[in-house]
């Protein structure tokens, strides 16, 4: 059983708390994981709150462009968008994608072949995957396996996830829509592809996920994405909060509680987990 740590402080405090408990020394170069937003987005983790431990942990953040046009798609813009946004006043950004990209097998799944992500992911020895937990249009949710999978993969490997194998292309994915359930197995594959590829390597990935876009519910921290997922599709149906009735009806309606129980099957976490609240 997992355990996936809890906090309802949504601060850079809150945040420094949820690290801490997970009792893990990450080694050597730290490469943080992160969205920094559109230009004129408003959902995504604002650099104040998540600045301050990346900037303590020596960290850099790391990003890839988007498989969709706009203001992350090119690494110039996207460079300029997190300096806008005031993440580079805490650490530089890595746009991992920027020049080059390669592919990692996948094994024993239904969809994919490979993921594919930005040649400087080997740069780094300890990843810190923080997602801020919010509607995603066709997934249902995005939380710690979407962003493993998705957020993780260069722009061509998120057009391959997207299209559930059928296609690298960004230009292609509209021409390549898959079916509904070969999307949402194609995430948590892609995730898998990620995880083993990282403990091959002896490297190590911890998952943050900060509730505060949806309903501002805290901040969950685990080693398993799979837990913490399963901890923040619980908060959503527990909380006695009335506007989460829409999110709870959208991800049904995108059939997005399949990720969960297929991202078990396959082996990239479990669904059993023990929430331990921070004090």
């Amino acid at each position: 059983m997992s355990k996936v740590y809890f906090t309802k402080e949504i601060t850079a405090n809150g945040l420094q708390k949820a690290y801490n408990a997970l009792s893990i020394n990450l080694q050597d170069k730290i490469g943080v994981q992160i969205s920094v937003g559109d230009r004129n987005s408003t959902t995504y983790l604002k650099a104040d709150l998540v600045g301050p431990l990346v900037k303590t942990l020596g960290g850099t953040f790391i990003a890839s462009g988007t498989a969709h046009d706009g203001d992350c798609a090119s690494p110039k813009s996207h460079r300029r968008v997190a300096r806008e946004h005031g993440f580079t006043k805490y650490a530089d950004i890595d746009i991992m994608d920027a020049h080059s990209e390669f592919s990692i097998p996948i094994d024993g799944v239904k969809h994919l072949e490979q993921t594919i992500v930005g040649d400087t992911f080997n740069n780094y020895s300890s990843i810190i995957n923080i997602a801020c937990a919010k509607r995603h249009s066709i997934a249902g949710f995005g939380a710690s396996i979407k962003n493993q999978a998705i957020d993780l993969a260069s722009r061509h490997g998120k057009a391959y996830i997207y299209t559930a194998g059928k296609t690298s292309d960004p230009d292609h994915i509209l021409a390549d829509i898959p079916e509904q359930s070969d999307f949402i197995e194609s995430i948590a594959e892609g995730a898998l592809g990620i995880s083993n590829y990282l403990k091959t390597n002896h490297r190590q990935i911890i998952h943050i996920t900060v509730v505060e876009v949806i309903a501002r519910l805290g901040i969950l921290a685990s080693l398993d994405p799979v837990a913490s997922d399963q901890a923040l599709i619980d908060l959503i149906w527990t909380s006695k909060i009335p506007n989460l009735a829409k999110i709870q009806k959208h991800i049904n309606l995108c059939s997005g509680l399949d990720l969960l129980p297929y991202a078990e099957s396959i082996g990239l976490g479990s669904r059993e987990y023990e929430l331990v609240e921070i004090k």
